[in-house]
């Protein structure tokens, strides 16, 4: 039988007697392009172990990137075509490439302007990214995640914050590069930041949208982040309270009909329990007392303009909140205003953890289940040291799926079922605070 290790990169794959397909060793750092596609059509599927399947999926979502790489270059080089005579380009996009793009890939032309304008950014102000998508280091929603948040910025800034996110980009969500992207471009530019936030708060709105079911979604859309999370925590608290054993709503039904009750009346403040929503806010020390403009961080939202952070801090409005006051990125102060403060422990380790620690989870830490590392049973004690905070999704993963994790330093290191590792927790590329949740 041959050795599986002799096989080389771009080779077809084999099986072994016993019907299990074995993959050209190194498959898993191939680059992408025409050999690693030769490869894929080799496989398959259904005589893949768990373990080989998921090194297959990550080897097509980089041909994939590569392709979507193609795809734009082939966008932003039809948009300066100047017509089926001449093979010359015009010194500015057309303005109307857009158009020609949705009728030849049948798009909307919504979905035909935001293509191209990602496109273009690509290829005439960030290279590095259109680089990193083409390599398959990242994906096509990743790429435009960084081209939106840096649209705003002088094209040097621009490309300077995109640089420090590609730096680990690839093991984020879409979710944490928006909220680092966020973070750093109002680190780079905080006049500007808040500026935008300004006029985003001029256009706030309404919007009752019917869908093909018969049913409506209910918008409201660029309000001010504090409120928005006040509101949402008050909702999920009355939802909270009503999901009892004799409850038949699940519940995110029950957080639809809270939401509606209040807004219609027929539910009243009395109804709701006579409290205000729950904010949690991390801001530097410096920052409350106007030496500087670094950001501070809503948990479940992300970055927010050193202004407004001040104005949450400020105001001792109804709603309660809850806030971590940092010096050099460190928790030297964690309160509550106008309500007695939860147990210590639970809040420090909140402080640590802002949000559940499993790869791309952003449940505020508030709103999750406190892990026991070591479990009790095993002599595990009731310590910040022994708790994590795990989403109740996640926690469950741990407890009955395979999932495990070990904790070392700021680091994070996940075990799945298939044996693959993800590691997170590092501290952000770029920020000097190191603010960003795991």
């Amino acid at each position: 039988m041959t050795n599986p290790k002799s096989h080389q990169l771009g080779e077809a794959t084999r099986r072994e007697p016993g019907g299990c397909q074995v993959l050209p060793e190194g498959l898993e750092q191939m680059a992408p392009g025409a050999a690693l596609a030769a490869v894929l059509e080799t496989v398959d599927l259904s005589r893949l172990n768990g373990h080989d399947l998921v090194t297959v999926l990550r080897a097509e979502q980089r041909q994939m990137s590569h392709r979507q790489a193609r795809l734009y270059a082939v966008m932003a080089e039809t948009a300066y075509a100047v017509s089926a005579a001449t093979t010359g380009r015009s010194p500015r996009p057309n303005e109307h490439a857009a158009d020609e793009i949705a009728a030849a890939l049948a798009y909307t032309r919504r979905k035909a302007e935001d293509e191209l304008n990602t496109a273009l950014r690509l290829r005439d102000h960030l290279p590095e990214v259109a680089s990193a998508l083409k390599s398959g280091g990242i994906d096509g929603h990743k790429a435009s995640a960084i081209s939106d948040a840096v649209s705003g910025l002088e094209e040097g800034a621009a490309r300077g914050v995109a640089g420090k996110i590609l730096a680990s980009a690839s093991g984020l969500t879409v979710g944490q590069i928006g909220a680092r992207a966020r973070r750093l471009c109002i680190l780079e530019d905080p006049d500007r930041a808040q500026t935008r936030y300004e006029q985003s708060l001029e256009r706030r709105r309404l919007v009752a949208r019917p869908t093909a079911d018969g049913t409506t979604h209910l918008h409201i859309s660029d309000c001010a982040p504090h409120l928005a999370q006040a509101a949402t925590d008050r909702v999920n608290r009355i939802a909270r309270s009503l999901n009892t054993s004799h409850e038949p709503r699940s519940i995110d039904q029950l957080r639809a009909d809270v939401a509606l009750d209040l807004l219609t009346g027929r539910l009243t403040h009395e109804d709701g329990g006579g409290r205000a929503g729950s904010i949690n806010l991390h801001v530097d020390l410096t920052t409350l007392a106007g030496l500087d403009d670094h950001p501070g961080d809503l948990a479940g939202f992300g970055p927010v303009t050193a202004d407004i952070a001040r104005k949450v801090a400020a105001e001792s409005a109804e709603a309660e909140w809850r806030y971590t006051v940092t010096v050099n990125g460190e928790p030297a102060h964690v309160g509550t205003t106008s309500r007695r403060p939860t147990a210590s422990m639970r809040r420090l380790v909140e402080a640590r953890r802002r949000t559940c620690v499993f790869p791309g989870c952003r449940m505020p830490s508030v709103d999750c289940d406190l892990d026991h590392r070591v479990a009790v049973s095993d002599g595990g004690p009731t310590q910040p040291c022994n708790l994590t905070p795990l989403c109740r999704k996640h926690h469950r993963a741990k407890h009955e799926a395979g999932w495990d994790y070990q904790v070392e330093d700021n680091h994070i290191e996940w075990t799945s079922p298939t044996g693959h590792t993800y590691r997170t927790g590092a501290r952000p590329a770029g920020l000097t605070r190191g603010r960003d949740p795991p």
